[in-house]
């Protein structure tokens, strides 16, 4: 392919039209989490599905319809009770109007609360830190009313600069805020496609010194919205050849659904899902 084409081909990213769309993730009790979620963080329960012959059921929670949310997607793996959430995996955060009120419903119905609420050191934000029934930790933040509450998904990464480089082009994010705290031995980047404090963001976190983390099999991957996936993973194929990552899925429908999807891996091995936007719509009538 010719440089010219290349250039071309790389510029996509920046026209198609892209939004967070779902994180997925396995969980050992599907109910129990569902009572949590709609209990404790106040999400609504969207749809659920049950697939006997593949022997799986999934639930989608959120704060607001798909059509224009970001939301949860848990799976449930029958006979399959724990996950191991290995170490890259960081949280999901959830931004509310009031963290201390929100923690006391969490702490009262049980919930595992690991930081109390309070403001971070050095800033004016206010966060705590608590733990699902699977252990996925959720930051919550607190900030004034926002169209997307559930706001972020903290993945760590062993070159941070790659990842930035690798997200902004295969995925056409911006790099948002690049947060240094020396003091705790670590790089945050902030990328998305709005500004945080209004849309989904992914928070990459470096760890000074760390190249590799465990991925362990309970996260499984984000979903992102195109209008093109066969165009989306021709950008893909050229940045992998750049900075690393493979594609796990060539773009085309899936079998029985029609919805067309492709996915890849970045650098570090995590997992995208790009699916088409008409395709996905549909698919929620």
């Amino acid at each position: 392919m010719s440089e010219a084409l290349n250039t071309e081909v790389l510029e996509w990213p920046k026209k198609d039209k892209r939004r967070f769309l779902h994180v997925v993730y396995r969980v050992g009790d599907l109910d129990r989490t569902i009572k949590f979620y709609t209990e404790c963080f106040g999400m609504k329960l969207l749809r659920k599905r049950d697939v006997p012959e593949e022997k799986y059921a999934n639930a989608f929670l959120g704060f607001g319809p798909e059509e224009s949310n970001f939301v949860v997607e848990l799976t449930y793996n029958y006979g399959v009770s724990s996950y191991d959430i290995g170490t890259g995996f960081g949280h999901f955060a959830i931004a509310t109007q009031d963290v201390y009120k929100m923690v006391e419903d969490i702490r009262a119905k049980g919930g595992n609360v690991t930081r109390e609420p309070g403001p971070v050191k050095g800033g004016n934000s206010v966060i705590a830190f608590v733990k699902d029934p699977d252990g996925y930790a959720f930051e919550l933040i607190q900030r004034g009313p926002t169209p997307e509450p559930l706001c972020q998904v903290m993945l760590r990464v062993g070159d941070l600069d790659r990842s930035i480089k690798f997200y902004e082009k295969a995925l056409g994010m911006r790099l948002l805020r690049k947060i240094e705290r020396p003091e705790y031995k670590y790089t945050i980047a902030i990328m998305g496609y709005a500004e945080e404090y209004e849309s989904t963001i992914l928070e990459l976190t470096y760890n000074y010194g760390v190249t590799e983390y465990t991925k362990g099999n309970a996260y499984a991957q984000v979903a992102i919205s195109t209008d093109d996936v066969y165009k989306s993973a021709e950008v893909i194929k050229l940045v992998n050849q750049e900075l690393g990552g493979k594609i796990t899925r060539e773009p085309g429908p899936l079998p029985g659904l029609g919805t067309k999807i492709t996915s890849f891996l970045d650098p570090d091995g995590w997992k995208t899902v790009l699916v088409d936007n008409e395709d996905f719509l549909k698919e929620l009538k």
